[in-house]
């Protein structure tokens, strides 16, 4: 018989203890966010009676679907790629967006959220590994945008978001966990961002990513099984 879904939040979060033991951090500093992208309902009611609150979206459109179909007390976050078009819905939709990776789509954040009467909370994507395939701002460009957000209302730069590249050992992963918390570190000091959130780790390197410093990780498939449909 297949586990439940509340035995793999169980395993996941025995795992997470144990990563944090390993470097001396309390695990109640690290939060699960479920990614939730092709799963239905039923799977997000059954995560939700687990005790998990916050799940992941990659696309506006599908979530625009599903969420009305889900318990109302739960928190959305967007991991995907946001193309500017769609920022209005996203603004309305969620209430965290983690991949913002551009000036031209904070700013269109900043208007959507003013529209809404709102402040949006956001996570810069920042490509470490320096990957053409990966969207994201280069670590270069981070200080700027976070000079021009000191200037935003309706926009709060919370943290940071990063992928490695894809390796069949999540070891692999570690210096850019390494590098991202180090950037942090740096930007902290030079621009007064707190930046206290780090989301790093998918379901395959979490542990990793948890001994680096990541305060997210996102998880599919170790707590849903193989991906389905809506």
């Amino acid at each position: 018989m297949n586990p439940s879904f509340e035995d793999n939040l169980a395993e996941v979060r025995r795992r997470i203890q144990a990563a944090c033991e390993r470097v001396g951090r309390r695990p109640e500093e690290v939060r699960v966010l479920a990614v939730s992208k092709t799963r239905g309902p039923d799977c997000i009611r059954e995560a939700a009676a687990s005790g998990l609150m916050d799940f992941g979206e990659n696309r506006v459109q599908e979530a625009k679907q599903k969420i009305p179909l889900c318990p109302t007390a739960l928190t959305w976050h967007l991991i995907g790629h946001l193309q500017t078009n769609k920022v209005k819905d996203a603004v309305n939709l969620f209430h965290l967006i983690q991949a913002v990776d551009s000036l031209k789509l904070l700013m269109a954040i900043e208007t959507a959220a003013e529209a809404a009467g709102r402040v949006m909370p956001v996570f810069l994507e920042v490509n470490v590994s320096g990957e053409s395939s990966k969207f994201g701002l280069t670590p270069e460009a981070v200080p700027g945008i976070l000079q021009a957000a000191n200037g935003l209302r309706r926009v709060e730069i919370q943290g940071l978001l990063t992928m490695p590249p894809l390796a069949e050992d999540p070891e692999h992963a570690r210096p850019f966990f390494h590098t991202l918390r180090e950037h942090r570190d740096r930007w902290r000091q030079e621009t007064g961002f707190e930046l206290r959130e780090l989301s790093m780790g998918m379901s395959h390197d979490f542990e990793i990513a948890v001994e680096e410093g990541a305060t997210w990780v996102r998880l599919g498939s170790i707590l849903f099984g193989n991906r389905n449909t809506l």
